[in-house]
């Protein structure tokens, strides 16, 4: 009896430490939710310009051609899959994979109709266990991401896309919806629709004056925007990613409470017998001497 009170009291032990160590990780991700959030936020007003003046281009002016505008015969297709580098998230990531996973599968005979660009280890571990070449990843993306760190596998996937390499890229990335729900989304990102980025004109708009002329603007602005459409996605993922560890380490947390709370009782209950077993065989002693 005495061998199996140590055991519970071990194990007592042992989730307390667990617990300890789940509810400092639940704190760090709201901490880092919070961060990602306001990055996101932070970087909306540069995208909405740079849309704002390659709308302007693009619709200001039916001569105004570019590749990444022109739709063409799907031949070949590319994805730019966003995932984390850590686990620790619950179904973020396998959700997101088996989405992808289900889109290849439904749309592609073999692994030459399309060319796959990962950002985080746990993507780039999935696929490469599953046979798949990778064209270009990127591992080790801070907490904080900034441009740069992207920066040189969105570029070569758009710039894939101006070559002609494939007909279509789509971003793979987590949608962040509130800290408790992500969507796995998979979004065209090119070709770009030139009537998707007018958006409203109801209100006042700049007329713009381009030199050298807009053509040579637009085919630096374009890759450009393309690019803060990756990083916009990163930075999504991120929050989704933090909201999820946030909620699987509160969930873990609460789960190492209940079986404490359930191995204290045992022990207890244990310790009572234990106790009363000790008390029986004093009396029995007793009786036994008078």
């Amino acid at each position: 009896m005495a061998k199996g009170m140590r055991e519970i009291k071990r194990k007592i032990k042992s989730t307390q430490n667990t617990k300890q160590i789940t509810k400092a990780m639940e704190m760090v991700a709201a901490s880092k939710l919070r961060r990602a959030q306001n990055a996101a936020l932070a970087s909306r007003p540069y995208s909405d310009k740079l849309k704002e003046v390659v709308s302007s281009i693009a619709t200001g002016s039916g001569s105004v051609k570019h590749p990444m505008l022109q739709s063409r015969e799907i031949k070949r297709s590319a994805y730019l899959v966003i995932s984390s580098d850590r686990g620790q998230a619950g179904g973020l990531n396998s959700n997101l994979l088996k989405k992808l996973m289900e889109t290849i599968k439904e749309k592609h005979k073999s692994n030459d109709e399309f060319s796959l660009f990962v950002i985080g280890r746990k993507g780039y571990d999935f696929l490469k266990r599953r046979g798949f070449t990778i064209q270009q990843e990127a591992i080790g993306v801070p907490d904080s991401p900034t441009f740069a760190d992207i920066k040189s596998i969105a570029s070569a996937a758009v710039k894939g896309f101006e070559n002609g390499d494939y007909d279509e890229l789509f971003v793979v990335y987590n949608r962040f919806i509130n800290a408790i729900s992500q969507l796995p989304t998979i979004k065209q990102m090119l070709p770009l629709d030139a009537s998707q980025l007018g958006g409203d004109k109801s209100g006042p708009s700049a007329d713009y004056e381009y030199e050298p002329s807009a053509e040579e603007v637009l085919s630096v602005l374009l890759p450009k925007y393309a690019e803060t459409l990756v990083y916009s996605a990163m930075l999504e993922n991120k929050a989704c990613e933090f909201g999820a560890r946030m909620t699987a380490m509160g969930n873990a947390t609460k789960n190492a409470t209940k079986m404490i709370n359930e191995l204290t009782l045992n022990y207890n209950r244990a310790r009572q017998a234990a106790i009363t077993q000790e008390i029986a065989e004093i009396v029995g002693g007793a009786n036994a001497l008078s």
